[in-house]
């Protein structure tokens, strides 16, 4: 059956799949970097964890937090996207563990693709197509986006109301983000999605997206209507699922 992870098409690349606690990673390069990439998200995870376990509202909290004092990158980034977005912090997580780890593989890999959980960090050196699964709606499976190389590295981002494991007090089938951070990508998915309980609030969804700093476009679907505004390329999907 086509999933969100199934919108990552790169036959080109090496495939390989990092699972570490709750992380669950696809990452797709010119190497393998298993081992490289296991390293980089024990450290990342190791400081997430060091941080929630002194500063527990960080976990919890769903309004914006401000750090203060020394703290790692990835903890000031969370924080930086929660206030732009106005949500929590760990709204940012998946995508800024796919960024930081993204970033370090550009080390070894002129391309990296790292999926975490439906939010994609992408550096490429020729144009690639990442699909938007939306669940049951008539639209998902059936468009992507195109990626220019010029434009990344890029965040590219997907929440939903109704399916997946991401907490959402909305009821959209999909809202995917793009940015330069995929950790504000992320932020912003949550914060519009929140919105979203119906077909009519797909223009005050996508209003919300054009007003964060840092986001570049926004796709949202519910039920079989789409809203899109920003730099977005949308290309069709055939039918049976292979992304044109």
């Amino acid at each position: 059956m086509w999933s969100y992870r199934a919108c990552l098409k790169g036959n080109d690349l090496e495939r390989f799949s990092v699972s570490l606690g709750e992380t669950n990673l696809l990452i797709l390069s010119d190497k393998f970097l298993e081992k490289e990439a296991k390293r980089e998200v024990l450290r990342l995870r190791s400081q997430l964890i060091d941080y929630i376990s002194a500063h527990t509202i960080f976990k919890k909290t769903y309004r914006p937090y401000k750090v203060t004092g020394e703290v790692p990158e990835i903890i000031k980034k969370m924080s930086d996207s929660s206030i732009k977005a106005g949500v929590g912090p760990m709204a940012a997580v998946a995508g800024a563990i796919a960024e930081f780890l993204g970033r370090e593989l550009l080390k070894y890999s002129q391309e990296v693709i790292v999926e975490n959980g439906g939010d994609i960090f992408i550096r490429c050196i020729k144009p690639r197509k990442v699909g938007i699964y939306a669940g049951m709606s008539s639209l998902s499976e059936r468009l992507a986006l195109k990626i220019e190389p010029e434009n990344t590295p890029l965040g590219i981002c997907t929440s939903s109301g109704v399916f997946g494991h991401s907490e959402s007090f909305g009821k959209a089938d999909s809202v995917t983000c793009i940015s330069r951070s995929a950790a504000l990508a992320d932020a912003a998915c949550t914060a519009i999605c929140n919105i979203i309980q119906d077909r009519s609030d797909i223009e005050k969804g996508l209003k919300l997206g054009k007003h964060i700093e840092g986001i570049s476009g926004v796709v949202i679907i519910k039920d079989n209507e789409l809203g899109i505004w920003g730099d977005i390329n949308l290309v069709v999907v055939s039918k049976n699922g292979e992304i044109k």
